[in-house]
């Protein structure tokens, strides 16, 4: 979908909740609209827009200062996790529980159902795509990524690393944004200076082990001296902007070398990283808790697990979703845990001063399995959002029985939530204006935090906090 018929869906589905209160407007619906002669229907709501896209100010929730965003790549089935639904098809051993609001697979994911009291579930949202490239990419840049103007956009870590850049303390030796992953791609600083660029980490249940040079602290600054005296004007900005932001990110990397604070965050021992889970997930959600303990400067975190994409064999023990959910539950458990009972430098815990967000790019087919026993790509899905301000023990929205469709939106603003809404969420809690238009794009067309934001047409889910 180009990025002016995303427009006008939105559009569309605006005036049509707006107006008619309608539910479950689908893709399917809007194409029927475009086929009774869409172009009329769009432009006199032009004339005459709603009043929902009435926009005054950005809504600043200012709940939080960092943001761990866990990215589950390649889709989990909603109605197998966050929106379980119940069938033929239900494993016995999913064990649904009511918590209050929240029905949950507490024999799928028991730690994190210890720990429902802080978070809460958006299960009203539905995706733009269908495609795993496409759709990993539009979470993290939070704009269609298949419009040529997407290709310059930062992943929102970069924009969240510049936000702060200005309140970076001396002694905060780490960068702004993070990456924790298994070696998967991570969107990067897009058009954005490269100091801003996810500093990518690939842990595992030792420790990392790459923070020093096989050659020794000393003849490595030796190395280091002889590199400046070298690329000396490269490094003074005599060949313009880009060689200092070059030698920025170069500087940092290297006061993050042979550092004690440094260290401690990324080397740990195995009876520390055992209730996280002895695996690549586990030892990242770790580090992201001794990151946050730790305020040396980092401010948002990407942690991927990968491994959702089900077509086959969804309740396979060994290759299904049982050992996917069997991570996330012992490692985002254990993390919620430990920062609910950490006290911050301001008295409240640090799990009130960070956000943790977690969801794929799509959902997954309701209902009975595949002829594979498994689960396709669905524009439905759901995302979880705790700390940072956030109510727990709630749901946001409604599905179908089947979780096929919407039928409760659960916010003020009466229709499907979209990950453009997320970012607004995001930027929110953080303090940050999300209708932001900087002007020093290569296009000079004006790079949109979240794109239409300004124009009303997406907004932070406050009904969370």
């Amino acid at each position: 979908m180009s990025k002016d018929l995303i427009k006008y869906q939105r559009l569309a589905e605006i005036h049509l909740h707006t107006v008619n209160d309608g539910v479950g407007f689908s893709r399917r619906e809007f194409f029927k609209l475009g086929a009774l002669g869409l172009t009329g229907f769009f432009f006199s709501k032009v004339v005459n827009p709603p009043a929902i896209l009435a926009q005054s100010k950005p809504q600043l929730l200012n709940t939080a200062k960092n943001c761990i965003f866990i990215h589950l790549a390649g889709a989990p089935s909603h109605v197998d996790t966050f929106d379980l639904k119940e069938g033929s098809w239900t494993p016995k051993d999913f064990e649904p529980t009511t918590y209050g609001e929240i029905r949950w697979p507490r024999g799928l994911m028991p730690k994190l159902a210890e720990q429902l009291q802080h978070i809460s579930i958006v299960r009203s949202m539905n995706a733009w795509a269908l495609v795993h490239g496409l759709g990993r990419e539009w979470v993290e840049i939070g704009r269609n990524p298949a419009t040529p103007f997407a290709k310059i956009a930062p992943n929102i870590g970069a924009v969240v690393a510049m936000e702060y850049e200005s309140k970076r303390q001396t002694n905060q030796k780490l960068p702004g944004f993070i990456a924790l992953t298994d070696g998967s791609t991570v969107t990067g600083a897009g058009y954005l200076p490269p100091q801003f660029a996810p500093f990518k980490v690939v842990p595992s249940a030792t420790g990392i082990l790459n923070s020093t040079h096989p050659a020794g602290e000393d003849r490595f600054s030796t190395r280091y001296r002889a590199l400046q005296g070298i690329d000396a004007e490269l490094r003074s900005g005599v060949l313009g902007g880009n060689s200092l932001a070059m030698a920025a990110a170069y500087n940092q990397g290297k006061d993050m070398m042979y550092n004690p604070e440094v260290l401690s965050i990324f080397q740990y021992t195995s009876d520390e990283v055992a209730p996280y889970g002895n695996n690549t997930f586990g030892a990242a959600c770790l580090i992201a808790r001794n990151i946050i303990k730790a305020d040396l400067g980092t401010r948002f975190i990407e942690i991927v697990n990968p491994g959702w994409d089900h077509h086959q064999g969804i309740y396979d023990r060994t290759q299904g979703i049982y050992p996917r959910a069997a991570q996330i539950d012992a490692a985002v458990a254990k993390l919620i845990a430990d920062l609910a009972s950490t006290p911050s430098k301001t008295g409240k815990s640090l799990l009130d001063e960070t956000l943790i967000v977690m969801m794929g790019e799509f959902g997954r087919s309701p209902g009975s399995l595949n002829n594979q026993s498994g689960r396709d790509h669905y524009l439905q899905m759901s995302a979880v959002f705790a700390g940072g301000g956030v109510k727990g023990g709630r749901v946001i929205g409604k599905t179908s029985n089947d979780g096929a469709h919407t039928v409760e939106y659960g916010w003020q603003r009466n229709v499907l939530i979209r990950p453009e809404d997320v970012f607004c969420t995001i930027y929110s809690a953080l303090g940050i204006d999300y209708t932001t238009v900087l002007s020093d794009d290569p296009f000079k067309r004006g790079f949109e935090y979240v794109p239409y934001a300004k124009d009303g047409l997406y907004a932070p889910i406050d009904v969370l906090f």
